[in-house]
């Protein structure tokens, strides 16, 4: 199974050793804190924003999952959902109100057969916490 978005080429997650990883990245591959380093297989796209990346993962993979603390999406998350609607994509929302999210997830997994996964959702800088959200729930989908 692969695993794409932007929480993928940075997470350290036991969980990570069962995923192949591959992402879009923006070209000249910048992040929010910098250059993605070359050890991330990555394919750069044309332009420097975030709507192609966003739309490249989505299309490059056979679900997506959104990972946010919020309840409601917004920015870029919301484009994310409504990138995987229109392409007629398997996509979950979750967040720490779903009773069982990593329960969620590996049925999302299995019930769809994906095997390359679209990992995205909100920035850790404005959902601190978040990231450690994904990595747990990662873990417990998928160890």
């Amino acid at each position: 199974m692969g695993r794409q978005g932007q929480t993928a080429p940075r997470s350290t997650s036991p969980s990570r050793t069962k995923f192949r990883t591959r992402a879009g990245a923006h070209r000249g591959r910048k992040a929010e804190d910098g250059c993605l380093p070359d050890r991330y297989r990555l394919t750069e796209t044309t332009s420097g924003g975030y709507k192609q990346r966003t739309e490249w993962n989505v299309r490059d993979s056979d679900g997506t999952v959104i990972f946010t603390l919020a309840e409601k999406l917004t920015g870029g998350s919301l484009k994310t959902m409504q990138f995987a609607q229109r392409a007629g994509r398997p996509v979950i929302h979750l967040n720490p109100t779903f009773p069982d999210p990593a329960q969620s997830l590996a049925e999302f997994v299995e019930r769809h057969g994906i095997r390359s996964l679209n990992v995205a959702g909100s920035r850790a800088s404005k959902e601190p916490g978040v990231y450690h959200f994904v990595q747990r729930i990662l873990d417990e989908a998928f160890a």
